[in-house]
């Protein structure tokens, strides 16, 4: 996964039935997210959205860093 990937932390979400969501758009700001959150609701306004943190952590290094202990 390139560097830039793992940059964006902050994901709008639009939430769907059965527990299923997409999302909307990646952002490296907390601030910048809640700012297209707020625009996005306005546009679709009977769609729910969240904002959410991506703490997309790699369970092989996780793994490995606990075997060395």
């Amino acid at each position: 996964m390139p560097c830039k990937d793992r940059l964006n932390k902050w994901l709008v979400v639009r939430l769907l039935p059965n527990m299923q969501r997409i999302t909307v758009a990646q952002f490296f700001k907390h601030s910048d997210a809640d700012g297209y959150l707020r625009i996005i609701r306005q546009l679709i306004p009977n769609a729910q959205f969240v904002v959410v943190f991506n703490s997309d952590i790699n369970l092989e290094t996780v793994a490995s860093s606990s075997d060395r202990t």
